[in-house]
């Protein structure tokens, strides 16, 4: 799975060009207060985990949706785990010469 994070293409498209401007804007239009660094944080990096409040204070001050913010890439889950598994039967032939595990 692979996230996008676009909060600096959000804040573009409404003409908010600093950490400072959308500070101001989370505070008047949210009635959300954010320090400084948590922002330019936000602005420079994309999050590991956010608050839902965070989330949410940041659409309604920028009149966005969650997926405005955040684009989902999918990824092909099933090719990881098939060429794992197949991995772990190589490994499994190499150490038990050719022969079947004993049951559990």
């Amino acid at each position: 799975m692979s996230l996008d994070w676009k909060l600096r293409q959000v804040m573009a498209k409404k003409e908010i060009w600093s950490a400072t401007d959308l500070i101001m804007v989370m505070e008047d239009k949210a009635g959300y207060s954010i320090t400084p660094a948590s922002v330019s944080k936000l602005i420079n990096e994309k999050p590991k985990m956010m608050r839902m409040e965070t989330l949410d204070a940041l659409c309604t001050a920028l009149e966005c949706k969650p997926n405005d913010l955040i684009i989902h890439k999918s990824t092909n889950m099933n090719k990881v785990e098939k060429k794992e598994s197949l991995q772990q039967k190589e490994q499994l032939k190499v150490v038990n010469n050719d022969r079947p595990l004993p049951p559990i």
